[in-house]
């Protein structure tokens, strides 16, 4: 059981990595949505990313519903973090 947390932990760090990764693209999107003067919220985006982390899932063998319900929290938190730069958008 020891070896199994270890790598269960490692696998962890490496997801948080990739979300820290993935948060930097989130303020670079910031920047390219205040010249392009974008809102913050854009639902078809939301939708399409929606779908894609479905679909992956899928493929990977993962539940799908579990994939959207965490991908959808993280969308709504980079949406957050986009309007208080964006100045409310």
């Amino acid at each position: 059981m020891k070896d199994l947390r270890a790598q269960i932990d490692n696998i962890d760090a490496d997801l948080i990595a990739l979300l820290a990764e993935r948060s930097t693209y989130i303020d670079r999107a910031v920047d390219l949505k205040k010249i392009e003067n974008l809102p913050a919220r854009t639902t078809d985006r939301v939708e399409e990313v929606v779908q894609n982390v479905r679909r992956l899932s899928q493929a990977q063998g993962l539940d799908p519903q579990l994939a959207e319900v965490l991908w959808r929290d993280l969308i709504e938190w980079a949406i957050a973090r986009e309007a208080v730069h964006l100045g409310g958008s």
